[in-house]
């Protein structure tokens, strides 16, 4: 368990409620062991990542582009060709991890094979880097993006949500994932060349409510590849009154 998760037991249940918790925590430890989010291997008691995967992830760092976080090469370069080329609606966002082979796989496991632990490190590890960054932009709300219904029923969870619900605790920034909903089953944006990804989106998001409740907001995603899921969502939240979207994302392509 994290030191800031003990804090938390201590302050709102007492002293009885936090040993109770260790002792839970430590039991379904044993029984039931975290894996380390890069490599899936078991993790010991306290662990969050192992090891032989300590140092070997790569998180962005700067020069970065200032507007979507791809990782440059050059000091001297601002954008990356992609934002100097199109234009983006949100404002700016924050990337975490480069999305090399190893962050690939992690992700992966993350969003299709159940691994919901693997949202606490993630969401522990951007608050760490950048949680300067991101409280910077004195957001009202962090919200998640959404998938469609189906996929929830087949997957069972959103895994932008953990990683939303886990970077709001960490920063003590409340999350919604009910203002914003995806209402089209849209196909994978993988699938799709960067025309097609636009389209593909087009009215796929709208608000549940009709009454403005965020004027500044952050998105939460586990990949950001051309910006459109984000820039969609943006659309629909700014028209409905939201005054700026910036957005975290778990991981980013390479800029030039």
């Amino acid at each position: 368990m994290y030191k800031k998760e003990e804090k938390h037991l201590r302050d709102s249940k007492g002293k009885a409620g936090y040993y109770i918790n260790i002792v839970k925590n430590t039991v379904l430890q044993a029984v039931f062991p975290k894996s380390c989010p890069v490599c899936d291997k078991a993790l010991g008691y306290g662990e969050d990542i192992c090891g032989d995967c300590t140092g070997k992830i790569h998180y962005i760092s700067e020069p970065r582009c200032k507007k979507c976080s791809k990782q440059l090469r050059k000091e001297e370069t601002e954008y990356c060709v992609d934002c100097r080329r199109s234009s983006h609606i949100y404002k700016s966002g924050i990337a975490a991890f480069l999305y090399d082979d190893m962050i690939s796989k992690s992700i992966y496991r993350f969003k299709y094979h159940n691994r919901r632990t693997y949202a606490e490190f993630y969401g522990r590890a951007i608050a760490e880097h950048f949680g300067q960054i991101i409280k910077s932009w004195d957001a009202d709300v962090i919200i998640p993006v959404p998938i469609h219904e189906r996929k929830m029923i087949k997957r069972g969870y959103n895994q932008a949500e953990l990683l939303a619900d886990a970077l709001g605790s960490y920063l003590g920034i409340a999350t919604d994932s009910e203002y914003l909903v995806r209402v089209t089953n849209t196909k994978p944006q993988k699938e799709l060349e960067k025309g097609e990804r636009k389209k593909n989106l087009e009215n796929a998001f709208k608000l549940a409510k009709d009454v403005v409740e965020y004027k500044k907001i952050i998105l939460v995603d586990d990949i950001y590849t051309t910006g459109s899921t984000i820039d969609e969502c943006t659309r629909t939240l700014m028209a409905g009154g939201a005054s700026e979207v910036n957005f975290v994302s778990l991981s980013i392509g390479a800029g030039i």
